[in-house]
């Protein structure tokens, strides 16, 4: 049996203008997806794919070496993975020439928005031996850093770059970690959509050297309050850019510490500073879902 696993994703800095080249600050998570395969020596390929709670909500076989659907659950998800593992086998033609059985277990929740697509791609990546930024693009498209993140093993600086993007790690761990909390805002955002919907041509040269430049004062700093000053900064600079109120002016105004949006605008996780007890001002708004830094991220 083969497996493989892939880190789930957050994006700290330059989201929407990482697309047209701006540096982000992104964070590898600690819960992820797995992907095992055993093979065998049939013509189908048995699919079953399980959430968090370890319940299915996902089965298909597939004739290979056609990659065909046979039967499955759901014919969108199945036509959606069909393609994937098409394109995966135009780029490596030894790739399921034989049958076997394959179990994908997701270990966050899927309305958490911390990669159920990209670690599925970083997976089948590793399986077929391709590059995962070619099978992202032609997949889901997007900057390609949550692929990124799926396979490092702590923060990193990306910066797009067709399908070799620059990767360098980071050593974004600033003593103020504990003050660091991740809040989700139960709006589960669709972040394929808010990507083919956001107009590149409003990303300028000097859009991309000030986030570049906030991007690195906000791995670097070791005040919790400079840090704060800093978020506010990259949330006013993203919000003219989107046309959007920051999150903390449009929800948590009365809130005193800093708020921040995290990847597409409007749903997923925020990150919000402050002490733990400081953290019930979200848990009593509705908020309940709320992760310290340590506990989300690697």
């Amino acid at each position: 049996m083969n497996s493989y696993f892939s880190n789930g994703k957050l994006l700290l800095t330059s989201e929407y203008a990482v697309l047209g080249g701006a540096k982000a600050l992104a964070l590898p998570c600690r819960k992820g997806q797995n992907l095992e395969f055993k093979k065998n020596r049939t013509r189908i390929l048995s699919w079953k794919s399980y959430d968090n709670k370890n319940s299915l909500w996902f089965e298909a076989t597939f004739i290979v070496p056609e990659i065909k659907i046979k039967e499955t659950s759901d014919s969108i998800i199945a036509k959606r993975l069909e393609n994937i593992l098409n394109t995966a086998k135009s780029l490596n033609k030894s790739f399921l020439n034989f049958g076997g059985e394959v179990k994908t277990s997701l270990e966050f929740d899927f309305k958490w928005g911390l990669g159920s697509s990209s670690t599925l791609i970083s997976n089948i990546a590793l399986w077929s031996k391709i590059n995962p930024y070619i099978l992202g693009e032609s997949s889901f498209g997007g900057s390609g850093y949550d692929i990124a993140c799926s396979l490092a093993k702590g923060p990193i600086f990306f910066t797009r770059n067709s399908y070799k993007p620059i990767i360098e790690k980071v050593n974004f761990s600033p003593p103020f970690t504990d003050k660091l909390f991740f809040v989700n805002l139960n709006r589960k955002m669709n972040s394929q959509n808010a990507v083919k919907n956001f107009d590149l041509k409003l990303i300028t040269h000097s859009i991309i050297s000030k986030l570049n430049t906030l991007t690195d004062k906000i791995a670097q700093t070791k005040k919790l309050n400079e840090f704060e000053i800093l978020i506010e900064k990259h949330e006013f600079l993203i919000g003219e850019l989107i046309n959007k109120k920051p999150i903390k002016s449009s929800l948590f105004s009365d809130f005193n510490g800093g708020v921040k949006s995290l990847g597409a605008w409007g749903g997923d996780f925020f990150l919000a500073t402050g002490e733990r007890r400081e953290m019930k001002y979200f848990s009593k708004k509705g908020f309940s879902t709320i992760i310290p830094y340590s506990k989300m991220c690697l």
